[in-house]
């Protein structure tokens, strides 16, 4: 699988292996080809070469049978004849150490965020949102941020800009913003949000990003999976948000690591196109730019995807990867795309890049990697590697005792709710009016201030604004996005 420098995923037509140096693997990648040449066993290739690396793995599992990689390969047939044809393989059948992940926590343990953590840029694109709308959204997440309302779960957001209807003035200067319309809006695309089951999306407790970075017992990087066979279907939107925090997360909470051995994590983003396609301009500035810093904290993003013309220029230009399954051109725009991945490549004069493009048969791939000093090597006709995992999906007792004897297991199968915006602005609601007549009962810092004096009673009023600014700055994701940088999660 791997040597101690390279990650093998296959051989050219001399039989000489070919793979991906692990110092560059954080250049990023993708795998790229028409439906059913073989795309996702290559990502299964890949991602246990990683994991036996040492390279920790997140990948999307969209038709459900990525998780063969939780069990031993059985080659037979084709398979195993392409086995034979390469001895440098050392071909062992076993099984990946694998993490099974579930928005719904039915098929794996739940995978949840909070609105805090994802911020409003972020939700904004989630709820597709007009500017004026997104505005009104930013004014609401900056009142949470002055009152120290936690946002966590859906009910809090609803809850808060149900409170600034009817408290305009809570918004002060950006009162104009949250108009009648624009409020009624906001709620509308969340209850459609709701209506999805995007509500499982948040609340807590949230993914810990340590807790998918940390190693097997034996050394080998975790593989984690989510399960996106329905998502990706019946909430592209959701699926697409969530990839995206996760990036925008790592890029912020990672330090800097310059140049190592190897990376920390390798990202795997299947049916890649959902990222970009009507992403607003200021997000996908934002997540071009994370794609582009993101290399420095150890982390190699890999887009999977059917043409390399789903993923804006400003992304392929970063790629130091490319596996570029078969193609097929029937019609001139075609013909035109299919000409523009050959160009991508850098010329092999042992052979015709364009006509190889459509006579790839599968599991076959044209490969443009880089050489040592970080320049593009020449484009290689490869016969892709069979994984020693399972190709096909597990059972479902097979999932579930996966999900059973995780590492994992317990720490986030039960929802925790704890006090927030919701309970905050319900209790406020629900408290008796003050009677004019009566004075205010004292506070406990004016009894602190009769019992301490002097540069004691200083010292107290400066420890509870610190402890008042410590904890807005814990808000200060939820008010400028995750995206956009900001402390991290305490």
């Amino acid at each position: 699988m791997t040597d101690a420098r390279h990650v093998l995923f296959g051989a050219d037509l001399s039989g000489e292996p070919v793979g991906l140096d692990l110092r560059l693997a954080n250049r990023h990648g993708l795998i790229a080809g028409a439906t059913g040449t073989g795309k996702t066993v290559t990502l299964q290739r890949l991602a246990e070469a990683f994991s036996e690396a040492g390279v920790a793995v997140f990948a999307a599992d969209i038709k459900g049978d990525l998780c063969g990689l939780g069990a031993g390969g059985n080659p037979q047939g084709k398979i195993a004849e392409r086995i034979a044809q390469m001895p440098w393989l050392e071909y062992r059948p076993q099984a990946c150490p694998v993490t099974l992940w579930d928005i719904h926590g039915q098929s794996g343990h739940p995978l949840r965020t909070t609105l805090s953590e994802m911020g409003p840029l972020l939700l904004g694109s989630l709820l597709e949102l007009t500017d004026s709308q997104q505005s009104a959204l930013y004014a609401a997440f900056k009142v949470a941020d002055r009152e120290g309302l936690l946002l966590l779960d859906l009910k809090d957001l609803k809850a808060l800009l149900n409170h600034l209807r009817d408290n305009l003035e809570l918004l002060g200067d950006d009162s104009a913003l949250m108009t009648t319309g624009s409020s009624q809006a906001l709620l509308r695309r969340l209850a459609t949000l709701e209506q999805q089951g995007a509500e499982a999306l948040f609340g807590e407790p949230a993914l810990r990003l340590e807790d998918i970075l940390h190693p097997d017992a034996d050394g080998r990087g975790r593989i984690h999976l989510l399960d996106a066979s329905r998502l990706v279907h019946e909430a592209p939107k959701v699926y697409a948000t969530f990839l995206l925090w996760l990036l925008a997360e790592l890029f912020e909470q990672l330090p800097e690591r310059g140049d190592a051995d190897k990376p920390l994590l390798a990202l795997f983003f299947d049916e890649a196109h959902l990222l970009f396609n009507g992403t607003p301009k200021a997000l996908q500035d934002r997540l071009e730019q994370v794609v582009r810093l993101i290399r420095s904290k150890g982390v190699g993003v890999y887009f999977v995807t059917q043409s390399p013309s789903d993923l804006p220029d400003a992304v392929l230009a970063q790629l130091g990867l490319r596996i570029q399954h078969g193609l097929r051109a029937f019609t001139a725009r075609e013909q035109k795309a299919l000409k523009a991945v050959a160009e991508g490549f850098r010329p092999n004069p042992a052979f015709d890049t364009l006509a190889v493009l459509t006579e790839l048969g599968t599991g076959e791939a044209l490969v443009g990697t880089l050489e040592e000093k970080g320049t593009p090597a020449m484009v290689r006709r490869v016969s892709i590697a069979p994984p020693q995992s399972r190709i096909g999906p597990l059972t479902d007792a097979e999932r579930a005792a996966v999900v059973r004897n995780s590492a994992l297991a317990g720490r986030y199968d039960q929802p925790v709710d704890r006090e927030s915006a919701y309970e905050l602005l319900t209790a406020r609601k629900l408290a008796p009016a003050a009677d004019p007549a009566q004075p205010p009962a004292p506070s406990l810092a004016d009894k602190a201030g009769e019992f301490l004096s002097g540069a004691a009673g200083q010292a107290l009023k400066s420890a509870m604004r610190q402890a008042a600014n410590q904890f807005g700055r814990q808000l200060v994701r939820g008010l400028m996005g995750s995206l956009l940088g900001g402390s991290k999660r305490k």
